[in-house]
């Protein structure tokens, strides 16, 4: 794929839409910072992407959790991605074209997300409506095998007890209580983070200089292409792995990368067909 009609509009070590990107997302962060140790305020719990299901939803968020972030490290990782890859795609591109870009691929990252979350929590409501169906304790555990291996210790107790006397309607009602809190707890569970669109810009850049060098821990060369392919292939297993312990939203990564590479792919279509007009 071949990128040379795009022509460099002059070249910047930090073009203005990179230069303001990081400074919003600084300007957030603090802000972040200062209302939650000041007025003991979670911007996250307002502005942070939930699931549509949930009371706390609001469609803005599909914009605002793009510039929070859950940590030092993690909006350190962000920035420094963003620069790296984004100031040399937005001197090949320009500014307006650079912002679409990295706005669609971050709004496409938490559609895919959303997604992926409609799928398991629809799946989770089918389990407990399962459950509910034939209610026994050795049930009740599966569920939380499935979905909340974590909670099964903090739940033993009341397993126990209800194992005693499984046709005990108090329990059976408990357990629906329960599984239902949970589900909860799952759709209230806030997303943040630029990095769906710094997972496009890096396909972006894979793309549009394939044969490039990306030096990994700044001593290993390899070229943009393997780099841009390797990291999709992990997060792709990551996502499918569903690790209990594992935060990271790696679908949303893979579905920044998936709206740049279509996007990209329709600016080309428009290019090739205009220059047959010619």
């Amino acid at each position: 794929m071949s990128y040379q009609h795009y022509s460099p509009r002059g070249f910047s070590v930090l073009p203005p839409v990179v230069k303001n990107l990081l400074i919003i997302n600084g300007l957030f962060f603090l802000a972040q910072m200062t209302s939650e140790q000041v007025f003991n305020m979670d911007l996250v719990d307002y502005l942070g992407m939930h699931y549509f299901g949930s009371s706390k939803f609001n469609p803005i968020q599909l914009v605002t959790y793009m510039f929070l972030h859950g940590g030092f490290t993690h909006i350190l990782f962000n920035m420094f991605a963003l620069w790296m890859f984004g100031n040399t795609l937005e001197n090949v591109w320009g500014g307006k074209r650079f912002l679409t870009y990295y706005m669609i691929t971050g709004v496409g990252a938490a559609l895919v997300h959303m997604l992926v979350l409609w799928i398991g929590i629809s799946g989770m409501q089918s389990d407990i409506s399962q459950v509910m169906m034939s209610p026994t304790p050795e049930a009740f555990t599966a569920f939380l095998d499935q979905h909340f291996p974590g909670y099964q210790a903090q739940l033993s107790g009341f397993i126990n007890s209800w194992s005693m006397n499984p046709s005990d309607p108090m329990a059976i009602n408990q357990a629906s209580i329960y599984m239902n809190d949970l589900a909860n707890i799952k759709m209230d569970v806030p997303t943040v983070g630029a990095s769906g669109a710094v997972f496009g810009i890096l396909l972006a850049f894979g793309m549009m200089f394939p044969n490039a060098l990306i030096y990994l821990y700044f001593f290993i060369p390899i070229k943009a292409k393997w780099f841009v392919i390797a990291y999709g292939a992990m997060e792709l297993y990551f996502g499918f792995a569903n690790n209990p312990g594992d935060n990271v939203a790696h679908f949303a990564h893979l579905g920044g990368m998936i709206f740049g590479f279509f996007l990209i792919r329709y600016w080309n279509r428009k290019i090739n067909r205009f220059k047959n007009w010619d």
